[in-house]
């Protein structure tokens, strides 16, 4: 067997550009329906785990997936704004305590997640390094984020701006990092943590001024009087918030109006989730202009809707597979009448039918154990990346 399988390989190989064909044929086929299935698997997990520990979510009426992408997975798209009043009406009668989330700004690609410190004890969110958000301009990383970054306690981030000019004169905030978390193995290990506040100082909500009183400019003071300085519009705002200015940031108007894009509802129990998602979904009131939903029941509609494209994908990949093998049966067809001279000489030499079928069967034994090593190593691959293959494909 040992020599057939040397004749075999030498023969491969002096006929490589055809073995290579063969290989890389059979390692496909192989392959595609594997490594789908394995990134199913994994899509799978990701979303219905986030999902299913997240009771109810509270947003403005509009896509539910888009709200459940961003809200859970922090996805790009944003959905339509709600203001703070929202959590207010979430933690009504006391039916469930509330976690405002403010998911729309970026930080050199990472999202910045705008939350308040209940959100990492709901996601049993541990710090690795640093401490938790204390200071407005603060901000917790991450792991694979700061790792990423390269960024550690002390370090400085600067948020993105959402588009390249930025006409209303916004500026990109600088801030601190606080803390490193400890790795969780999902969204949050991408995510950048910020207070509420400090997302409405991103957006201009929440601004400090310098101190005028000693400025002679009159392009930057418009009036004095009774002590009181009127400034200008070319009075820069802050970019980084620090201890000298810290005291100067302030609001304009009443913060229940300032945005957030979600209310994660985590009620005291069943009946009181009950009775919280009959305020959002009763037919009484028409013109209500939120939505409550489940984010396990919208992530499960989604994996019913993927695992139907996957059949049809499983049902091509079949059928390329089957056109694949009857290819590569007529290539060893049209391979044995091309090499029938060789056969004659081996007949000739004194072998016999047996031995021409191990050489063949060696050569077919050869391909797929290439074949096979090729696509486990494919899959090791694919295992490895998997989570942010998922990210990429599935849920960015």
């Amino acid at each position: 067997m040992i020599d057939s399988l040397y004749v075999a390989w030498r023969y491969l190989s002096f006929n490589w550009a055809r073995s290579l064909t063969l290989v890389a044929c059979v390692t496909l086929i192989a392959f595609l329906p594997l490594s789908l299935q394995l990134l199913l698997d994994e899509s799978e997990r990701q979303l219905v785990s986030r999902a299913e520990s997240t009771p109810l979510l509270v947003g403005a009426k509009g896509s539910a997936l888009d709200l459940v992408m961003n809200s859970l997975y922090f996805g790009k798209t944003v959905p339509e704004l709600i203001s703070m009043a929202a959590v207010d009406r979430v933690a009504e009668d006391d039916l469930a305590m509330p976690i405002p989330l403010y998911v729309r700004f970026r930080a050199r690609g990472f999202p910045i997640i705008g939350t308040n410190l209940d959100y990492f004890e709901f996601r049993r969110l541990r710090l690795a390094a640093g401490r938790s958000l204390v200071l407005l301009g603060e901000c917790v990383l991450g792991a694979r984020a700061a790792e990423e970054l390269g960024l550690g306690p002390g370090d400085p981030l600067l948020s993105s701006p959402e588009t390249l000019f930025d006409l209303a004169g916004v500026y990109p905030l600088k801030m601190r990092v606080a803390g490193v978390l400890a790795p969780t193995h999902g969204p949050d290990d991408l995510a950048v943590f910020v207070d509420l506040k400090t997302t409405w100082v991103i957006q201009g909500l929440v601004h400090g001024h310098a101190d005028l009183s000693a400025v002679t400019d009159p392009t930057l003071v418009m009036e004095r009087s009774a002590g009181k300085v009127t400034a200008t519009a070319k009075v820069a705002q802050y970019t980084e918030i620090t201890a000298e200015n810290i005291d100067t940031f302030h609001f304009h108007g009443s913060p229940d109006s300032y945005p957030i894009t979600a209310v994660i509802a985590l009620p005291r129990d069943e009946k009181a989730g009950a009775i919280l998602r009959g305020r959002y979904i009763g037919t009484a009131n028409s013109s209500e202009s939120q939505q409550i939903q489940v984010p396990g029941t919208i992530v499960g509609e989604l994996l019913a809707t993927v695992f139907r494209v996957k059949s049809i994908l499983d049902a091509v990949i079949l059928v390329v597979a089957i056109a694949t093998l009857l290819a590569l049966t007529l290539v060893f067809a049209l391979s044995l009448r091309l090499r029938q001279r060789e056969i004659q000489t081996i007949f000739k030499l004194g072998c016999s039918r047996s031995t021409i079928a191990r050489l063949l069967g060696a050569e077919i034994a050869i391909v797929l154990l290439v074949s096979a090593a090729l696509t486990g190593l494919l899959l090791a691959v694919v295992m490895h990346y998997q989570e942010p293959l998922v990210r990429a494909i599935f849920i960015h």
